[in-house]
This record gives structure tokens, C-alpha cells and sequence, in this order.
């Protein structure tokens, strides 16, 4: 029986792994290759590296360093988790079609979140060049004074659009892709004080000219230019293990957690944007650190039932 199985190799999970190699813990991380951060083109919140580091060298690097201390890593994906003797069993696809079960005294799990994405044309290009983000509070320096365009509706849309244009540009818009969007006299009042602009039109085409758009276009054949655009959407939490073994969670289906990041399932740790909290690389970094620590102090006693 592992100590503790990690799901997940993003951020979270591969800090987890570093600390619990260091621990000389017996662990296993199930990576699923799909982690958010692998689709981050540059960023510049990660602390040493104020030219910025993308977020398939950030992995790229974290797994290097954990494997240097004898960490264990697997390519495959969690399809089943029980409560079971004191621990817990795992049901693992690998991506060679294998399948098996693992068996753990504790798990972490890293599972994090994907963010939902708006129906353009020519989206997936758009993101791997920066020209579509995702996290103002990750890359928002890099659009001051630019023209930015933020693609939701409702409470959060508008809260996203007016972060920007109190942060880092007054020349935002807000694209609703023909969702409806009644302001009440207080949406009214944000979107006049800071000078949000809103267009209800579908978004028809999405023209790139090199490293910027160059024009979008509404179905009625409006066109409309941005420096960049920011996706306001929201993302879809991978908690469904948690959950399905009774862990709390909030509406979204964020784990709710203590401050050693165990969940209310004894055993049971989460880390990362499947937690409630800020979604950033660095926290997801801290919350794993948190984990893996009181993992290992925990390691020699009973789970409580």
C-alpha cells in the first residue's frame, strides 16, 4: 500500500510529488496530461522569473525535479475511487491500455479544473499565441493601456470587465455572444463608471494578423478591434472522486477544505483550482506544499473513521 496517491500532474500534484520524495514517502502521481497549466503561453506571477515562463516549462521543469529524488510518475487516468481498509483503492487507465488498481493509506487530489471555452472560430490558435486568456490576475500587466475585450455575461462578466478597467485599461468591452445581459441600475452604474462597453452581437469571425487580432466581426457584419480578449466564462471543477466519496464542496463543486488541505473525507487532501480559492500556479504550489506536509506527519497513524 503507497502512502498517498496524487491524481493529477499539474502544478499541484507535481509539487506534491517533489515533497513527498524529499519526505522519502512511498507515492505514486497519476497524471493525466490535460493540466490547465500546459496551455499558459507565458507567465509572469511565478516568483524568479520576471521574463516569464510558460507553463509547459514549469511542468516540464517541476517533473524533472521531482523524479531527481526518486518520485514516481504515471501517465493515466483515475476512473474510480473507494473508501476501503483503512485507506483507499484506486481504479487507473493507463494511456498504454492497461488498467489496474491502486491501493493508498492517504490521497491528494490535484485534479484541478478546465476552463470553459467560448465558441470562436479559430479559438484553439488564438490561445496557444496569447491572443485569448484566461486570468487577468495572472497576465493583466501585460494589457495596460491596451484595448481588451472580455468575453462573458452576467455577475461574472461584468465583475471580470470591471477588474480590468480599474487595474490595467480604460478601454474594455464586454462581449456577451448573444447572451442576454440586463444590467440593473447597479450593473448600469459599473459599466458607465468605468467606461465598459457592451456588445450583445454572436461573434461570427475572428480575424489574426501575426502576434495580434486584428478585428472581430458580429453577425450583423459589425467590426470591432482588439488588442486581446480575455474569456470570462468560468471553468468546470474535476472534483467528481471528491465528491463521490462525500468530500464538502461548495455550489461549484470547489472541495472545501481545513488548513492542512485535508477535505471532510478523513484521508482525503485536495490542492490546486479543485480546492475553493485563488486560482493561480503559486497557490496551487502552496496548497500541495500544505498537503504533502501533514501527509507525512500523518503517515504513521490510523485514518479516523
Amino acid at each position: 500500500m503507497l502512502d498517498c496517491l496524487i491524481v493529477g500532474g499539474g502544478p499541484a500534484g507535481l509539487t506534491a510529488a517533489l515533497y513527498l520524495a524529499r519526505f522519502r514517502r512511498r507515492c505514486l502521481t497519476i497524471d493525466g496530461g490535460d493540466a490547465r497549466a500546459a496551455s499558459v503561453p507565458v507567465s509572469h506571477n511565478i516568483p524568479l522569473f520576471a521574463d516569464g515562463i510558460g507553463g509547459p516549462e514549469i511542468l516540464a521543469r517541476q517533473r524533472r525535479a521531482a523524479e531527481r529524488y526518486g518520485a514516481m510518475l504515471t501517465e493515466g487516468t483515475v476512473t474510480g475511487l473507494v473508501a476501503r481498509d483503512g485507506g483507499f483503492v484506486a481504479d487507473v487507465a493507463g494511456h498504454d491500455g492497461t488498467s489496474g488498481q491502486v491501493a493508498a493509506r492517504r490521497v491528494l487530489l490535484a485534479t484541478g479544473a478546465v476552463d470553459i471555452e467560448p465558441e470562436l472560430p479559430g479559438l484553439a490558435d488564438a490561445v496557444r499565441r496569447g491572443l485569448v486568456r484566461y486570468c487577468p490576475i495572472c497576465d493583466g500587466y501585460e494589457a495596460v493601456g491596451k484595448k481588451v475585450a472580455v468575453i462573458g455575461y452576467g455577475d461574472r462578466g461584468l465583475g471580470e470587465a470591471e477588474f480590468i478597467a480599474r487595474t490595467y485599461s480604460r478601454d474594455v468591452t464586454l462581449l456577451t455572444l448573444g447572451a442576454p445581459m440586463d444590467l440593473d441600475a447597479d450593473g448600469r452604474h459599473r459599466t458607465a463608471e468605468h467606461g465598459i462597453r457592451v456588445v450583445g452581437e454572436p461573434i461570427a469571425e475572428l480575424d489574426l494578423d501575426g502576434d495580434r487580432i486584428t478585428a472581430i466581426r458580429t453577425g450583423s457584419g459589425a467590426e470591432h478591434r482588439f488588442d486581446v480578449l480575455y474569456s470570462a466564462l468560468g471553468t468546470k471543477v474535476r472534483s467528481d472522486l471528491g465528491v463521490g466519496l462525500g468530500a464538502r464542496h461548495d455550489d461549484a463543486g470547489c472541495l472545501l477544505v481545513d488548513r492542512h488541505n485535508q477535505t471532510s473525507v478523513p484521508g482525503l487532501y485536495a490542492a490546486g483550482d479543485v480546492v475553493h480559492s485563488l486560482s493561480q500556479i503559486v497557490v496551487a504550489m502552496g496548497h500541495a506544499a500544505v498537503a504533502a506536509t501533514d501527509i507525512h506527519n500523518r503517515c504513521d497513524q490510523p485514518i479516523a473513521t
